[in-house]
């Protein structure tokens, strides 16, 4: 497949990773390609949608704190909050979300597909 417009960044895969690259590069003003195989499926979660947890919910807080949008997310799309391994000390509680994984999909879609800076197509990458 060939593209007309020219790009500084090329993401690959619209998973929640792929989704805060290319937020991340498009907010510091970089033109960002977001290629994923199925449009209908930009930040669809796996089978247990999650957010936090023992080592996710550091790397959520950190996503946060850079502007992202994974924290937010949970937030408005959780059909429940838990805090985990509350029997032990404040040092290893963490909390976990259970997101409605439809919603989630579907709200952060809607802010990749409005965010400038960014053109989604559905593609496959080959070498």
């Amino acid at each position: 497949v060939e593209f007309q417009d020219e790009f500084d960044v090329i993401v690959v895969g619209a998973g929640h990773s792929g989704c805060e690259a290319a937020l991340a590069t498009a907010r510091l003003g970089c033109r960002t390609l977001l290629l994923t195989l199925n449009l209908d499926k930009i930040a669809w979660q796996p089978c247990n949608p999650a957010v936090g947890g023992p080592a996710k919910s550091q790397l959520t807080h950190e996503v946060d704190a850079l502007g992202g949008e994974i924290g937010k997310m949970a937030d408005r799309t959780y059909l429940q909050k838990r805090i985990l391994n509350s029997s032990r000390g404040p040092a290893v509680w963490a909390l976990r979300a259970q997101t409605d994984k439809r919603e989630y999909a579907a709200v952060m879609k809607v802010i990749v597909e409005n965010q400038e800076n960014i053109s989604i197509r559905e593609s496959m990458v080959t070498d």
